[in-house]
């Protein structure tokens, strides 16, 4: 099985993915959070601070989806066997994440940035209102300075909790904030061709293509001897990330100074590189969108503004909206004509979009009774359907 691990090659790749990298999340794993389930390791837990600190204060924007609220919550209830029953699993996920969310909260402050705890489930990603909610609440965080310290809410989730999950939604919350970069941190140095455990001739993997198939098959799924460590997770996290232009890096998370060294374009572990840059994979997709729900028209201001300065949609500029489409659904910007010039992602209901058609900003709350955004849709979720 061939995979491209030059060292020139990895190194470049990295420097370029990492040092460059803005918007990054971080997931860390269990066992290195909880020092293999002894409760939590304050230690690694403040020299991931100090790092998620500086990098923040480089002006980047850093969001941790950590592990480890079941492990703590399980040495804090004095239970040494790990529960099978989904109530106590809740429960020891309940009790822990105080723990969890305090020794976090403690850490960055000490290092004078702030935190905040965000709880998701995939039911939040699923639903649209919910998505953009989270979205908007951890875009704002960011903007802030603040690190998002985000867990699977364990204690609402009706599917059994599962080891390696939170790998899934490093790479979801990657999805959600379009973020450029996920490094997943475990307790392996990266991927191998095989289990180096159980085979001398594994070959350490370098770098790679996120969503290769061959990856997928040298894991071998859940049930091999590297899936059950959770790798598997790992690469098939990757993949999902990719598909918003996300690339991820899986490296030890023991490795001193890890994050900002990889983000100082040092070689670490294992790249796996996205094969769409980031604004090209959402623009693609809100381009190939088939099914519209509704449009809206535009008088010949608003046209100007768009195609020539590449600004975003205010609902002032809106002279009619057709069709019953929700917040976040992609939807049409026509001129007088009727021609399509552009389409997007509705910060909007068609109800509302009607109530402020030709409204200023100020106007939103005294018509909706909140503000949501100030543009109908933002330049960033805009996509022109000409040159």
């Amino acid at each position: 099985m061939q995979f491209d691990a030059s060292l020139n090659v990895q190194q470049a790749a990295q420097a370029a993915l990492l040092k460059n990298a803005r918007r990054i999340v971080v997931k860390v794993g269990s066992s290195l959070v909880t020092n293999d389930g002894r409760g939590l390791d304050e230690e690694a837990i403040g020299q991931w601070s100090q790092q998620l600190a500086a990098l923040v204060k480089e002006g980047r924007e850093l969001i941790m989806v950590s592990s480890g609220a079941v492990a703590e919550g399980m040495k804090r209830l004095g239970w040494t066997v790990r529960p099978k029953e989904i109530n106590e699993l809740q429960a020891a996920a309940a009790v822990g994440q105080m723990g969890l969310v305090q020794m976090y909260e403690t850490k960055l402050r000490e290092c004078g940035v702030g935190s905040a705890q965000v709880l998701l489930t995939h039911a939040d990603l699923a639903d649209r209102e919910r998505y953009l909610n989270a979205r908007s609440t951890l875009l704002t965080l960011l903007q802030l300075g603040v690190v998002p310290v985000i867990n699977e809410n364990d204690t609402v989730v009706n599917d059994e909790i599962k080891f390696g999950d939170n790998d899934t939604l490093g790479a979801l919350v990657a999805n959600l904030v379009e973020a450029d970069a996920l490094v997943i941190l475990t307790d392996q140095k990266g991927l191998y061709t095989a289990d180096p455990r159980r085979d001398p001739a594994a070959e350490f993997v370098h770098v790679a293509r996120a969503g290769d198939p061959q990856l997928e098959t040298m894991a071998g799924g859940a049930g091999s001897g590297i899936g059950k460590g959770g790798m598997i997770t790992k690469i098939l996290a990757a993949k999902r990330a990719a598909g918003s232009g996300a690339s991820t890096v899986i490296a030890w998370g023991r490795e001193p100074q890890v994050l900002l060294r990889l983000c100082d374009g040092e070689a670490i572990g294992t790249c796996l590189l996205a094969q769409t840059p980031k604004n090209q994979a959402r623009k693609r997709w809100m381009a190939d969108h088939l099914q519209l729900r509704g449009s809206v028209s535009v008088d010949a201001g608003a046209v100007d503004k768009i195609l020539s300065e590449g600004k975003s949609l205010l609902p002032i500029g809106m002279t009619a909206v057709e069709g019953d489409f929700s917040r976040g659904d992609v939807i049409a910007v026509r001129d007088a004509s009727g021609l399509e010039i552009a389409r997007g992602l509705a910060n909007y209901a068609s109800s509302e979009a009607r109530l402020i058609c030709r409204r200023a900003s100020s106007d939103f709350e005294r018509l909706l009774g909140y503000v949501a955004e100030p543009e109908m849709i933002h330049r960033d979720n805009l996509v022109l359907a000409r040159s």
